[in-house]
């Protein structure tokens, strides 16, 4: 055989080899997609469950609904808190489930992701191979090519190689392309999901925290009744006369303030930034200004405010530069609270205190501490009505409480 033919012949018998081996780079990854499909199905069976979730959860709801309709006795009052701890109950599960799902998630990015990673190495090789094979057909002249083989035919069947070659090597850098996009965006996605994740731990957290303060609101409701109506009805009463006295006393506290203020004390209070800032670290929102989902929003009417989640003992802080106009605490469990007013006819009020720093009249800066949170059922300032620790935040404008998210950030 000639030296050329030879040449040829192994060049043909390489490039045979390349051409059918492409097809069987998948073959080594039927475990790991096997696995993917397996997790796959997992996440659909979680989806399932999170819809069977989300229907309990809406008929809690419904009831809790029907009740507040009702007549308001201790019956419907503990029916309501039943219910809502069904439901936060639920809330857990439905976050657990969204967690595992979470995790499958991460697991299969993951998987593809390493498939990925072998799929472009092979890719990788698969180009070096071709472009040496072209290397060395380009060596060879089309004369050379003709003159090592033996008949026309030959030389056309090599030509066609030629072209396969070609062909072969543009597929394998597209597929190199796509893979490499794909392997990028998985590698974001991985990121979301990881995110997704801490927020659903945080989010857990506090469902868990939700369901302890209502545990224990509901034990200190019998507590204080002890199960007796007459009990209820009279501490009933004895939250709408608090509620009632309090906004009585908010409303003549501060035009109060604002009449008797001299000049420079007016200058003062016009001089502060003017903005409103988080009175506690920033953090979930338990119940929003007039929410439908109160649970004492037919006893003590809309809701006025925010009440911000915090540790029993939360170092609170003025959320604006302004003079204190109303301090009520008295060390016991009555409702307690500190208000400030501020410029452009602002007020803030800071409920469920369980201890004060600030007296009536001092001036405050925005970020100074005025005390601490309170909320613990039957704990001091909490009020005899409470979900639980945390801090009731209230805006006013003019008077009258407006929505918090129209002022903080």
């Amino acid at each position: 055989m000639k030296k050329g033919c030879f040449k040829s012949g192994l060049i043909l018998v390489t490039l045979t080899g390349l051409l059918a081996a492409a097809p069987l780079v998948w073959g080594q990854y039927t475990g790991v997609n096997q696995e993917i499909s397996d997790l796959n199905q997992k996440i659909q069976n979680q989806k399932k469950q999170l819809e069977t979730i989300a229907a309990k959860q809406k008929a809690y709801q419904a009831q809790i609904d029907a009740k507040v309709k009702e007549k308001n006795n201790l019956n419907n009052q503990l029916s309501i808190i039943e219910n809502h701890l069904a439901k936060t109950q639920l809330d857990i599960d439905s976050t657990n489930l969204q967690i595992d799902e979470t995790g499958l998630e991460i697991k299969k990015i993951e998987l593809d992701s390493a498939t990925l990673d072998q799929k472009i190495d092979q890719e990788k090789k698969q180009i070096g191979d071709l472009l040496n094979l072209l290397n060395q057909k380009n060596q060879v002249s089309t004369l050379e090519m003709l003159l090592a083989n033996d008949s026309l035919a030959d030389f056309l069947n090599q030509s066609k190689y030629l072209k396969d070659i070609n062909k072969k090597l543009l597929d394998n850098v597209e597929n190199l392309k796509q893979d490499k996009n794909q392997l990028d965006q998985n590698r974001a996605d991985l990121n979301d999901k990881s995110n997704q994740l801490l927020t659903l731990k945080s989010k857990l957290e506090d469902k868990q925290n939700n369901l302890t303060y209502e545990q224990s609101g509901k034990t200190e409701l019998l507590a204080q009744t002890k199960s007796s109506e007459k009990q209820y009805q009279a501490l009933l009463q004895q939250a709408i006369n608090e509620q009632r006295q309090a906004e009585s006393d908010l409303a003549t506290a501060e035009q109060a303030l604002r009449q008797k203020m001299s000049q420079s004390q007016r200058n003062r209070l016009n001089s502060g930034s003017g903005t409103i800032s988080w009175p506690v670290l920033r953090n979930t929102v338990m119940t929003l200004f007039h929410d439908p989902d109160y649970p004492y929003r037919n006893i003590l009417g809309e809701h006025p405010g925010w009440d911000i989640r915090a540790k029993q003992g939360t170092t609170i802080t003025a959320a604006g530069d302004g003079y204190v106009a109303k301090v009520k605490f008295d060390g016991t469990r009555n409702y307690a609270y500190i208000m400030i007013i501020h410029s452009n006819g602002l007020a803030t009020v800071y409920g469920h205190v369980s201890a004060v720093y600030v007296t009536q009249d001092q001036y405050v800066i925005a970020g100074q501490s005025i005390g601490r949170s309170g909320g613990m059922p039957g704990g001091i300032g909490s009020g005899p009505f409470t979900t639980g620790p945390h801090l009731h935040f209230e805006v006013r404008l003019n008077g009258l409480p407006v929505d918090p998210a129209n002022y903080l950030d």
